[in-house]
């Protein structure tokens, strides 16, 4: 398949809460938008490819758009959607069969006819004949080009695609011998408000998320290709992770759940920190989701524009304390707002993918052992079992667990003689029968 940046691109608007993310999800085939029933919850534009009738297409999930709203967030939504509609192949305006009419939905009609592209509008939520006979009320909005649909049961769906990918170039055939481009999948987690989307967007080179002082605004998940020294690097910007105490709307577990789910995902994992309010217990909280996944970490500690320099030993010295378990990961002081800090990230991503993807062959780990000054037990020999995270198996003369201060120097003896560095390091071990002379 080729890059998603090289396909036509089908976007989706409407007013909040009329099904765009339900749609979204059954014309990609993925669980990729959270859906329920909360006004507002798309706020980025997700993006996911699909393909209908031999054509392959990009499809853009905007967030729900009011145009006359002069608050912050809807703003920047309306702004999201304007970006994703330049460029649009084909526009699917949804509205909501079930209501009536509303100004809203003709200030939108309005706008996108002003655009010049080729709208198609898809009247949801239209599950029943009663319904269907409804939905021609519609045709007021002055979209020539009507769809009776049901996201949710797929009804519709089909006569709409047909429609809209009908002028559509078909897809290309694979190539029999497709180039190979080394891909790395960024997982950038932390708490509402550190900055997440901020650092995504300077990573990117472009307004990508909704970026807004107000805690909480990403509640999707939002990715972005950003192709750097011959490599692609996916970032993908996840919700604010919050304490379980605070999380009571449906809207906020979903995006818990599915930041731990991109955090299993990824290779790399960019785990931001806010400067201004220090070392939280959240944020050690949420690192751990990413060393138990077994994941890269790198932390990031944002606004730190806003510090005084001589403050970072000790800030640093803090963030250790707090986060022993993973004394591993290198720490950057960055400002994702003025790119302070930023010029060596992606080198830095690169290391660490590479230090979890390696291996280490047996003939070297042999001598490794050789040189090993354990006296718990005997070590026989070492073999490792898998990467990412690189897992070493030591057979012993006795079995049983080894001591955590035990397993700590065997790790600690194999980083500083392979590196490993901004990766865990797990250790097994397993007894080896020894044949006794009789």
């Amino acid at each position: 398949m080729p890059p998603s940046g090289s396909l036509p691109t089908i976007v989706i608007v409407g007013r909040p809460n009329v099904g765009k993310s339900t749609l979204f999800n059954r014309i990609t085939g993925k669980r990729r938008a959270i859906v329920g029933d909360e006004p507002g919850i798309t706020r980025d534009r997700i993006e996911g490819v699909a393909e209908h009738k031999g054509r392959r297409f990009k499809v853009i999930d905007t967030g729900g758009i009011i145009v006359q709203d002069d608050d912050y967030i809807p703003a920047q939504i309306l702004k999201q959607a304007k970006l994703a509609l330049k460029n649009a192949a084909h526009i699917i305006f949804l509205i909501d069969g079930r209501s009536e009419i509303t100004g809203s939905d003709r200030d939108l009609a309005q706008m996108l006819l002003k655009l010049g592209r080729p709208i198609s509008l898809a009247v949801n939520k239209i599950d029943t004949q009663e319904r269907e006979n409804l939905a021609h009320e519609f045709y007021s909005l002055g979209i020539k080009d009507l769809f009776p649909v049901s996201a949710e049961h797929a009804m519709g769906v089909d006569a709409l695609l047909n429609h809209v990918v009908r002028d559509l170039p078909e897809a290309e055939p694979e190539q029999t011998e497709p180039e190979e481009t080394r891909r790395i999948k960024v997982a950038i987690i932390g708490r509402p408000n550190t900055g997440k989307s901020t650092l995504l967007n300077a990573l990117a080179g472009e307004e990508r998320s909704i970026v807004s002082p107000v805690a909480g605004t990403t509640r999707d998940a939002v990715d972005e290709t950003v192709e750097h020294g011959g490599i692609e690097h996916v970032f993908v910007d996840t919700a604010g992770i919050r304490r379980k105490g605070k999380t009571t709307e449906m809207t906020e577990k979903l995006s818990v759940v599915m930041a731990r789910r991109h955090i299993r995902m990824a290779d790399v994992v960019l785990v931001v920190l806010d400067a201004t309010e220090g070392v939280l217990a959240l944020d050690a909280t949420i690192a751990g989701y990413a060393h138990e996944g077994g994941r890269a970490i790198i932390i990031c500690v944002n606004k730190w524009d806003t510090i005084e320099e001589k403050r970072k030993r000790v800030f640093e010295t803090d963030l250790r304390d707090e986060m022993k378990f993973i004394d591993y990961a290198p720490v950057v002081f960055i400002s994702a707002k003025t790119g302070m800090g930023l010029k060596n990230m992606f080198k830095l991503i690169r290391e660490v993918d590479e230090s979890a993807a390696k291996r280490i062959p047996t003939g070297e780990l042999n001598r490794f052992v050789e040189k090993l000054h354990f006296e718990e037990r005997k070590v026989f020999y070492v073999t490792q079992a898998s990467v990412r995270p690189p897992t070493f198996v030591f057979f012993t003369d006795s079995a049983g667990t080894l001591h955590f201060s035990h397993e700590r120097y065997l790790v600690n003896q194999l980083r500083k003689r392979f590196g490993f560095r901004g990766t865990p390091v797990v250790i097994k071990t397993r007894a080896k029968k020894v044949a006794r002379l009789r």
